[in-house]
């Protein structure tokens, strides 16, 4: 392997861990504003949601296999989402054995809203606790990470 410099390691080291905090406050926001008529969801009832919402039809194994987890624990965690009228269930048309998972209009609503509640929040926590300076600083900074997700 060839030589990684001491920066490089602490940027790589620094980096996980400020998006590991960052992602897991930013699901926190959604979570704390998830208190309306659907209830408050576990994080891996949010996770499924958001799945469903990706696939836009699929079936409990496929979800399950996504989501890396037993086609049991996604079975539960579907009917707890189908209690709160998040997701419906409909026949596969390609094989009647199996039912194909989608959202409801409640489902896509609580998906909107998440998303909306976590960028205001964001663009908040920006607004207030960076100088203009300092958000055009990380603005510059996201370019050059923006080259760490290509291929």
């Amino acid at each position: 392997m060839a030589h990684i410099s001491g920066s490089a390691d602490r940027a790589a080291r620094d980096l996980r861990v400020v998006f590991s905090r960052l992602r897991r406050r930013i699901r926190e926001v959604a979570r704390d504003d998830g208190d309306g008529a659907e209830g408050v969801l576990t994080p891996s009832q949010e996770s499924a949601l958001t799945l469903v919402g990706k696939h836009g039809a699929a079936t409990a194994s496929a979800l399950a296999a996504a989501e890396g987890v037993r086609p049991q624990s996604m079975a539960a965690t579907l009917a707890a989402l189908d209690g709160h009228g998040l997701i419906g269930r409909a026949p596969d048309p390609a094989d009647g054995r199996r039912q194909l998972v989608t959202l409801t209009d409640a489902g896509r609503a609580r998906i909107e809203g998440n998303r909306q509640a976590r960028e205001e929040w964001l663009a908040r926590a920006f607004e207030d606790r960076f100088t203009e300076e300092e958000r055009q600083t990380v603005l510059a900074a996201l370019g050059l990470l923006e080259r760490l997700s290509r291929p």
